[in-house]
């Protein structure tokens, strides 16, 4: 049951954290806004569109600095109570400085719980308009990802190799199409110098295609200077728009990324990784609270600047430990659970240590 001193700092807590989410993302919309009016002017994009992806713009962008909001808010309201001696007067009541941090932890399982909610159902389904409305305005006629020496598996009887992927123009060079029969062994094969996806028709479109197959251990080759026709596959399947991850819910991610296994995905790392920092997010916000209130419970004579100057940088430092680790996983082979793991350990490691010296 929640006492009148959980009521008095969660309600603080609670507001200020609203308060800093009402006050930064208008901010960082006006500042995406001043960047991107002259492509959204050159482009022609119509008012509506402009509208829902600042919609969308509001909730990825605002759930990936959730827990950095969640810091400097804790750090603001609490380097209050520090100041008016509010928390020297708590603690001299007879309240132990771990009772003291029951409401907060009670308002990081809140938000954490936002964020995971968030995270998990919310954000992806708005993560779809915002990368579309991305790729159509903004990065217009730049080359989106290009990919290289892609595998997949289809079934277990159809194979798929491409030696470079052009996702932008849906183009994949030095095709190859094996089927193997209940034995396995080699049926036939196809193969061409590209492969192009033709949306209007919806059919693939092979240049300098070649048909192989053996029959009674003669081999009968086809070949053709262009030919048109059909496939089980989609263009998709020789690899995914690097965002494709971020647009499914817990349910569909885990079902995509068991799928691109099963396929021998290049980059399944990227997926893998974006599965690991959503689980992780709800445990950073309990790490940036501890490091918050041990930071800012004491009374210092810089005040809350000098606190808030602190936190500033803890936070930029933990984004930079982030994305290096999530820059190796993606591009070198690290290990996306490693990547995810490290920079809460350190922190973590770092907030035991921050609270125990608050403590004493």
């Amino acid at each position: 049951m929640l006492t009148i001193l959980d009521r008095y700092i969660l309600k603080r807590y609670l507001v200020t954290f609203l308060g800093m989410l009402l006050l930064f993302i208008p901010i960082g919309i006006m500042a995406n806004l001043a960047e991107k009016v002259g492509k959204i002017i050159d482009n022609e994009a119509p008012l509506g569109e402009v509208i829902v992806f600042y919609g969308n713009f509001t909730l990825v962008i605002g759930n990936l600095l959730l827990p950095i909001f969640l810091f400097l808010s804790i750090i603001f309201f609490t380097s209050k109570l520090a100041s008016n001696t509010e928390i020297v007067a708590i603690l001299s009541s007879g309240v132990s400085y771990w009772r003291f941090l029951r409401p907060y932890f009670i308002g990081a399982t809140m938000v954490a719980i936002l964020i995971f909610l968030m995270g998990m159902f919310i954000v992806p389904h708005a993560s779809i308009g915002y990368n579309e409305f991305e790729y159509k305005y903004f990065k217009r006629g730049r080359k989106v990802q290009e990919t290289s020496n892609i595998f997949n598996q289809l079934n277990d009887t159809d194979y798929i190799y491409v030696s470079r992927f052009e996702p932008s123009r849906k183009v994949g060079y030095n095709f190859t199409f094996e089927h193997f029969d209940s034995i396995k062994q080699l049926d036939y094969k196809i193969s061409a110098s590209n492969i192009r996806w033709v949306e209007k028709d919806s059919l693939y479109r092979m240049t300098n295609y070649v048909k192989r197959k053996l029959r009674d251990g003669v081999e009968i080759m086809e070949t053709k200077r262009r030919l048109d026709t059909l496939f089980s596959f989609k263009i998709e399947d020789l690899t995914p728009v690097s965002y494709v991850a971020e647009t499914k819910n817990l349910f569909e991610l885990n079902s995509f990324i068991e799928d691109q296994k099963s396929k021998g995905a290049s980059n399944i790392n990227t997926y893998v990784l974006v599965k690991y920092k959503r689980w992780a997010l709800p445990i950073t916000a309990f790490i940036l609270t501890i490091i918050a209130v041990a930071v800012s419970s004491v009374k210092r004579r810089g005040g809350m600047g000098l606190n808030l100057a602190f936190g500033i940088g803890v936070a930029f430092i933990y984004i930079f430990f982030d994305k290096v680790f999530g820059t190796l996983a993606e591009q070198s082979g690290f290990s996306p659970i490693l990547a995810v793991t490290i920079p809460n350990v350190i922190f973590g490691v770092f907030a035991v240590y921050m609270l125990m010296k608050a403590k004493r």
